[in-house]
């Protein structure tokens, strides 16, 4: 049975990636620093409490297939401003415990907007991307440590600004950068296509990028205004 160990399992992504690995039959992993006082019990998950950038990770990829990280930082002015290295530090910890193990498969969450040159709208551009910018300087050194790894056989996914709906399975998928007027990724989405990448080798060693064209109410500033208030 194919076993997959999430990073991040308790987050929007992570917490899809779970549930659709569990509808498919597989055997899941579940890696969180901190687990929520409620999180959901599904059979054939077993869970484990670790710290990416301090604690041992050997015990949760022991026998695993693939690896797939969902982590991320929650945004606030203070992640904004000094991010800590989740994404690099983070990685280069899991590819290290990985190698111990003599895994390959490893897929991570990056960002379409890594590339500073990517197509997004105006209005983003001097707004979120401008303060999100030390985030994805980081996730673009992450996807640089990557390339630099030897014997992993790694995915970078790269998604647009995500939203919370339920999954379409009609999301298309670029090489490298998403094109004008696809701007937004669903989380359930994403987590179709991470799993799909754990398991077979079209976008190996690269950085394909996925999204879908939304609805005008899912695009616009005031709608991403307020999805970032409930944050």
């Amino acid at each position: 049975m194919t076993t997959i160990t999430v990073f991040g399992a308790a987050g929007a992504t992570g917490t899809q990636v779970v549930k659709e690995a569990v509808t498919r039959g597989y055997t899941v992993r579940a890696v969180e620093r901190a687990w929520p006082a409620r999180a959901p019990s599904l059979t054939g998950v077993t869970t484990f409490t670790a710290d990416v950038l301090s604690d041992p990770l050997d015990p949760a990829i022991d026998g695993s297939d693939a690896i797939i990280s969902c982590l991320g930082l929650a945004f606030s002015p203070q992640t904004a401003i000094a991010p800590p290295p989740l994404y690099t530090e983070g990685t280069l910890r899991i590819i290290e415990a990985m190698r111990q193990r003599e895994q390959r498969r490893l897929v991570v969450i990056s960002a379409a907007f890594v590339d500073p040159h990517t197509e997004m709208p105006t209005w983003f551009r001097h707004s979120a991307y401008r303060a999100l910018r030390p985030i994805f300087s980081q996730m673009a050194d992450m996807e640089r440590v990557l390339r630099a790894s030897e014997g992993i056989d790694w995915c970078a996914v790269r998604p647009g600004w995500l939203l919370n709906e339920p999954a379409t399975g009609d999301f298309r998928v670029f090489d490298k950068a998403l094109p004008k007027g696809v701007f937004r990724t669903r989380h359930a989405d994403l987590a179709a296509f991470l799993i799909d990448n754990a398991l077979n080798d079209r976008w190996l060693r690269s950085t394909p990028a996925i999204g879908r064209k939304e609805s005008v109410r899912f695009t616009t500033p005031p709608a991403l205004l307020k999805e970032v208030l409930k944050l």
